[in-house]
């Protein structure tokens, strides 16, 4: 009975071995980059950026989802006009497979330089002027921004879509329904 318990021992482990499952090459990729940080560049129209931005987004673990953030810059001129912003945004994704819920809340530094006609408080109409000033105006600040959205973001890399709302938030007025589109490059 002894002499075959080193033999029922050296059957179970080979035996064992036979049934292990091998990692297919499709599973050991996806599992590589399930486990790295994903990262994005991306154009944006609307959005918090005013007009337009370019925008880098990564994640701050490394996965595919959960917590990131996104830094954009942006400058328009136009007749003498000119606008500059840069959205700093904290995001979450809820999600798999490279299909997220976006949520998001920021801030957007901006630099206005812009002709402006301004009318003076008391317009007199009696004397025939209209009191119309033209002139200079140079504004800059900050606004605030939340982001509801959509996005699709491959694991292995390559296009990469997003589309939502984003809330803008100023000290004088809230803008609910302010959408975003961006088309980009994941890695």
């Amino acid at each position: 009975m002894f002499k075959l318990l080193p033999i029922i021992a050296l059957c179970t482990m080979l035996g064992s071995t036979a049934f292990a499952q091998k990692i297919s090459p499709v599973d050991s990729l996806q599992n590589s980059y399930a486990t790295k940080k994903a990262q994005s560049v991306y154009f944006e129209l609307l959005g918090p950026g005013a007009i337009y931005s370019a925008n880098y987004d990564t994640r701050f673990k490394n996965r595919q989802d959960g917590l990131g953030g996104r830094i954009g810059i942006s400058y328009y001129a136009d007749g003498g006009d000119q606008l500059f912003t840069v959205p700093v945004v904290v995001n979450y994704l809820l999600g798999k497979k490279g299909k997220y819920f976006e949520v998001g809340a920021g801030i957007t530094y901006f630099s206005v330089n812009s002709n402006t006609v301004f009318f003076k408080s008391s317009n007199n109409y009696e004397n025939g002027t209209n009191d119309i000033y033209y002139g200079r105006k140079n504004n800059s600040g900050i606004f605030g921004s939340l982001n509801f959205g959509y996005r699709y973001q491959p694991a292995d890399g390559g296009f990469m879509f997003r589309g939502g709302v984003s809330p803008i938030i100023t000290s004088e007025q809230f803008v609910p329904y302010w959408p975003y589109i961006s088309f980009g490059y994941c890695f």
